[in-house]
């Protein structure tokens, strides 16, 4: 049972003139008594909470940033009119409404033998799967004095998704794909390595590209007209070890790989190329294999929904291990991991001989901005020496890593999280047009 406000007000104004005209055990049992009565009454005519029947429906997946919406069924097979408040608890990441998360919604009232439908708008500010639980419910009676109280389970899972933030580069990165294989006008060719088709010599042609044996068939000199590379194998492999949750910007380096990475998938399955997945730190953490181009976007996106950045070294070995079984034929390696000297040192180039060899290799980590206005900070105080003195040894430091890298043949793309995934795209299409997937 659970006693309301009015009844503390009513038994409030009740002991006022007892108190003042006829102070005695008798008094009080003259007010408390007929109040007792009622809430008894009143408790008693309160709708069954343990009959009520609770059903959700809505969206079950949103992305970070947009609005889902949740709804709960009230079913009262009761004879009894239900007046009732509900609480459907979300955790805080999930987004609730103030009010919603304190339980002040507002008062529900279903009649008997039928349904109402209440609604639960989310707007979650973390990826991941978001669980409400239970469902608490406060059934009032007529009188509103007392109530009865109980708990209902009702799981419904929201799954939070990526917010792909980068998304608005792809068009730009489409057309510049569309001009490399040719579909668009323009004056020079498209650029590629596999043959696509003879046409007729014209001025300015290059004179490498002319067919002799189809002009030795014809009236006219033939030139082979060519286009990018299809149907190659692109591996993406997001290292989530402890590197991976430091914090560039306002996000942490996984997610900001995480954006690059979806904007790469895209691109490359509209490209007619295959797209792989891999997730790893000690161990796999997600993959996705062997999807097609219109399957492969969606199966990262939700694969990548959960995945949370790991506070242990990762075992690089293992990482490398797993990438060539998982690609037995020669691939584009894209290795989302950080620049810093010791982990790459001691992880990544004991086994770079080995990728390079059968890969494509090129790796992609997310800088900090804020190194960079620290390199520029004034230097007219000592303490402002420091900090840019150590900022540039760290951005040095970065640029001898990549070096290191680029010596073994890796192709090293360094941009701050804005900036990283336009400029993956950016060089994987550098990469397609010179023929080297």
């Amino acid at each position: 049972m659970a006693l309301t406000g009015r009844t503390a007000l009513l038994a409030a104004l009740g002991s006022l003139p007892v108190g003042v005209l006829a102070p005695s055990w008798a008094g009080i049992l003259a007010v408390n008594a007929p109040l007792s009565l009622a809430i008894l009454c009143d408790y008693a005519l309160a709708a069954p909470v343990r009959t009520l029947r609770f059903t959700r429906s809505g969206d079950t997946k949103v992305r970070l940033g947009d609005e889902a919406e949740v709804h709960l069924t009230v079913a009262n097979p009761s004879r009894r009119r239900l007046r009732a408040q509900l609480r459907d608890a979300w955790p805080p990441s999930g987004g609730a409404s103030g009010a919603e998360r304190a339980g002040a919604r507002p008062p529900l009232t279903v009649p008997a033998g039928e349904w109402r439908r209440t609604t639960t708008v989310l707007r979650p500010s973390r990826r991941g799967d978001r669980r409400a639980e239970r469902v608490t419910v406060r059934s009032f009676g007529p009188l509103g004095l007392a109530a009865r109280q109980g708990r209902h389970e009702v799981p419904w899972t929201v799954r939070v998704l990526p917010a792909f933030a980068s998304r608005r580069h792809l068009p730009s990165r489409l057309a510049r794909l569309r001009e490399l294989d040719g579909r668009t006008s323009v004056l020079s060719r498209g650029e590629g390595t596999e043959f696509d088709s003879l046409r007729a010599y014209v001025p300015g042609d290059d004179v490498r590209s002319i067919d002799w044996r189809a002009t030795a068939r014809q009236a006219t000199v033939a030139v082979r007209t060519w286009r990018p590379e299809r149907d190659r194998h692109v591996l993406i492999v997001l290292d989530t070890g402890r590197t991976s949750a430091g914090r560039v910007g306002d996000v942490p380096r996984l997610d900001a790989a995480m954006d690059a990475a979806l904007l790469l998938t895209a691109l490359a399955s509209r490209a007619g190329d295959r797209v792989h997945l891999l997730a790893h730190d000690r161990g796999v953490r997600a993959q996705v294999l062997g999807r097609s181009a219109g399957d492969v976007l969606p199966a990262v996106v939700d694969a990548l929904a959960t995945l949370e950045p790991e506070l242990v070294e990762t075992d690089t070995r293992a990482l490398a291990a797993t990438a060539l079984a998982q690609a037995p034929r020669r691939s584009l390696l894209v290795l989302l991991t950080g620049l810093d000297a010791a982990p790459v040192e001691e992880g990544l180039l004991p086994v770079l001989p080995r990728l390079v060899q059968r890969h494509t290799v090129l790796v992609a980590s997310v800088a900090d901005p804020h190194t960079a206005r620290m390199a520029a900070e004034s230097r007219g105080t000592p303490e402002g020496v420091y900090t840019a003195a150590a900022a540039a040894q760290d951005q040095a430091q970065r640029r001898r890593t990549a070096d290191r890298l680029r010596r073994y043949g890796v192709t090293v793309v360094d941009a701050g999280p804005d900036d990283l995934a336009p400029a993956l795209a950016d060089a994987y299409l550098a990469l397609k047009a010179a023929g080297r997937l």
